[in-house]
C-alpha cells in the first residue's frame, strides 16, 4: 500500500482517526474527512509533524455537491485514491417509538447517505482506473437487535447492504468492497453515552438480561487499533480475493452471528 492514496472519513477521532494513523503507519497518503474542523485539524497536524503525508478536509458527508468538490481536491493534491474508508457516523439513542424525524433523518444523513455520496465519488474515478478497494465501517448492530438503537442499527444495515451491492457491480472492474462490523468499542461516541460509575462499562462486558443482550466473551471493548487493523488487511493485497464480506470485530458479542 505504500505510497498509494486513501481517503477516510470520520477521520478526527475514534475508529476513523485509528484507520488514518494505521494507513499513514503503511506509507499511504491520507486524504482525511471530518465534519469537525478543529479537531481535524489536530490530528492533521500532529501527524504531518510526525513526517506523514495527510491532507485534512472539513466537510458534512450528507452533502453530495460538498463531497464531490472534496474527492476532486483530494485526488488534485494527493493523486489517485486507491482506497476508501467510510468510518463517519453518529449515534442517536432511545426507543424507536420515542425518535423524532430529526434523529431518524440525522442518523440515516451521516451512516447511509453519507457512506453512498463518499461511495459514489470514490468508485466513480476507480472504475476507470480498473483498481481500488472501500471498506465500511458498519456495526454489529446491524444484523443484531440491539435495545434503544434502532435508528443506529437500521442506517448501519443500509451501509452494509448498499456497500456490498456496490462491490458486487464493481467487482468486474478490479474494485473490492467489504464491511467491517464492530461492536462495543473504546471510543467517544460509546463513552458519551455512559454516566458516572462502571454499571454502563459491566453492562457491556457482563450483558444486560433485561435488554436481551449478552455480553463479551472475549470480556474486553475493542480498541479503535483493534478495528483499523481490520480494515487496513481488507484493504490491502492481503486481502486480494476477498469482496462482499462483513467481517465482524466485536470480541464475539453477537454469538458469531
Amino acid at each position: 500500500m505504500r505510497n498509494t492514496t486513501g481517503l477516510v472519513t470520520g477521520a478526527a477521532g475514534g475508529i476513523g482517526e485509528a484507520v488514518v494513523r494505521a494507513l499513514v503507519a503503511e506509507g499511504v497518503a491520507v486524504a482525511a474527512l471530518d465534519a469537525n474542523a478543529q479537531a481535524l485539524a489536530m490530528v492533521v497536524k500532529e501527524l504531518v509533524n510526525e513526517g506523514h503525508v495527510v491532507r485534512g478536509y472539513p466537510v458534512d458527508v450528507s452533502s453530495s455537491v460538498a463531497v464531490d468538490a472534496v474527492v476532486e481536491a483530494a485526488e488534485h493534491e494527493l493523486g489517485p485514491i486507491s482506497s476508501l474508508v467510510n468510518a463517519a457516523g453518529v449515534l442517536r439513542t432511545g426507543a424507536a417509538v420515542a425518535l423524532t424525524d430529526d434523529d431518524w433523518n440525522q442518523t440515516f444523513a451521516v451512516n447511509a447517505t453519507g457512506v453512498f455520496h463518499v461511495s459514489r465519488a470514490v468508485a466513480r474515478r476507480m472504475v476507470p482506473r480498473r483498481t481500488g478497494a472501500i471498506v465500511t465501517v458498519a456495526s454489529n448492530a446491524a444484523s443484531t437487535p440491539r435495545w434503544n438503537m434502532a435508528a443506529y442499527a437500521a442506517s448501519k444495515a443500509a451501509a452494509a447492504g448498499f456497500t456490498r451491492c456496490l462491490g458486487l457491480e464493481v467487482a468486474k472492474f478490479g474494485i473490492r468492497c467489504n464491511v467491517v462490523a464492530p461492536g462495543s468499542t473504546d471510543t467517544p461516541m460509546l463513552t458519551s453515552l455512559w454516566g458516572e460509575g462502571g454499571d454502563a462499562l459491566r453492562a457491556c462486558l457482563d450483558g444486560a438480561p433485561e435488554q436481551f443482550r449478552v455480553g463479551i466473551p472475549l470480556g474486553r471493548l475493542a480498541e479503535p487499533a483493534d478495528v483499523a487493523d481490520a480494515v487496513v488487511f481488507l484493504l490491502s493485497q492481503r486481502a486480494a480475493h476477498i469482496t462482499l464480506h462483513d467481517l465482524t470485530v466485536d470480541g464475539g458479542a453477537a454469538l458469531g452471528r
